[in-house]
């Protein structure tokens, strides 16, 4: 009777510690292969729309929502750093979306993580109309190549903060700190957590070099001895390490404020193009355990490739969470299904990129797609739900709506 009674409790321990656990708290290991799904700040302006979004999400079988909440600092949640967002006409909306969207997904059994561009300053040909902005408040935390020349605006990109002044470091800090401590996320997303330099941030044939201005330039010579033009090796390193630093603040201040918060990261195709072009060092980041969790944005379109870039990871990131990203679209629906499956047996799972190329978005109303567009967009959720769902119901865990 006794070994019964035993057997039975080891038997019902698993179960009951999933049950006890909130949705927030359940460990990846027992939750299974995470089937994620990146939202855009632009999917959203009513608290309709975040509680449409969470239900989608949870039909299609998703167990964590990445929830953009801070695209070119600027938020979408009650902030004592930032204003609201330019699409909320930098005042409150009357809602508050990322409290909304946390309470729809936990109920949902769906983690919920704040999803932050990190780097980014601002976005588009004009500046912020709000003078509390950074771009606006702070003009010396911008990028200013060798001729002093402020970092111009481009056409659907960003202008960004020079990660290597040591106060621009810790203004990002204080934005993490504010929303962990008033926000009970299951986690930071940082995106942009890196050099956003490529074209048309640098143009082609411009030779800029960001950020030189007098400040960057003496901390780096104080640091090496030498001059970014004498030894282009170190200057690239040591901005690289500047960025390291930035995950290094975040890191240690959520261990200061929300232990149980993740922190985690959306990198790019190939671990060395992304150190040796936008001074991404996620072999570092992985190695001493910055983060918790990457995300390579692994959108290509054929399986081989896509399954050649996957395994570069998996070798890079060793202890380190591999959440393979996948975009929706641009493939037949079996290479969909193949890349899911695959990320599901041989990586922490999957995320999918993104909410409005599958379902019905607000961001519809920024960019209106073609007519073209919007069939292949309903062609492509009439097929990819259900096998998201098909997903699910073999992974097991999550709710999926019905």
């Amino acid at each position: 009777m006794i070994r019964s009674l035993a057997l039975l409790a080891a038997a019902l321990v698993p179960a009951l510690l999933t049950a006890c656990l909130t949705p927030a708290h359940v460990p990846a290991e027992i939750r299974g292969p995470e089937r994620a799904m990146w939202v855009t700040r632009f999917d959203y302006r009513t608290k309709d729309d975040v509680l449409r979004i969470v239900e989608d999400c949870a039909t299609a079988g998703v167990t964590e929502i990445l929830f953009q909440v801070r695209g070119n600092a600027t938020v979408s949640y009650k902030s004592n750093v930032e204003p609201w967002g330019e699409q909320f006409g930098f005042k409150d909306p009357g809602f508050d979306p990322l409290a909304v969207a946390l309470e729809a997904a936990h109920a949902r059994g769906i983690d919920l993580h704040a999803w932050i561009n990190v780097i980014p300053a601002w976005w588009g040909t004009t500046p912020p109309s709000d003078p509390r902005q950074v771009w606006n408040a702070k003009p010396e935390w911008s990028w200013y190549d060798q001729k002093g020349v402020r970092q111009k605006f481009s056409e659907k990109f960003y202008v960004s903060l020079n990660p290597c002044l040591p106060e621009v470091r810790a203004y990002l800090t204080e934005v993490v700190r504010d929303l962990a401590i008033h926000y009970a996320v299951d986690g930071i997303h940082m995106d942009y957590i890196r050099f956003p330099n490529e074209p048309p941030a640098t143009p082609k044939g411009s030779g800029a070099d960001y950020p030189r201005d007098k400040r960057t330039v003496e901390l780096f010579r104080a640091a090496t001895g030498k001059d970014p033009d004498n030894d282009k090796a170190a200057w690239t390193t040591w901005r690289a390490q500047q960025v390291t630093q930035v995950v290094r603040d975040l890191r240690a201040v959520l261990k200061r404020t929300r232990q149980r918060c993740t922190l985690s990261a959306a990198v790019g195709v190939m671990p060395e193009k992304a150190l040796s072009e936008h001074f991404q060092d996620v072999k570092t980041w992985c190695a001493e355990g910055l983060v918790d969790t990457v995300y390579p944005m692994n959108y290509a379109n054929d399986l081989l490739t896509w399954q050649e870039r996957a395994q570069a990871w998996t070798k890079v990131a060793g202890d380190v969470r591999v959440v393979m990203g996948i975009r929706a679209g641009g493939r037949d629906l079996a290479a969909h299904r193949a890349m899911m499956e695959s990320a599901q047996r041989n990586h922490a799972g999957w995320s999918l990129f993104a909410y409005a190329l599958i379902f019905e978005s607000r961001s519809d109303e920024l960019d209106p797609p073609t007519e073209e567009v919007k069939f292949q967009r309903s062609q492509l959720r009439k097929g990819l739900v259900p096998i998201l769902r098909e997903l699910a119901g073999k992974s097991g865990s999550a709710k999926t709506g019905e």
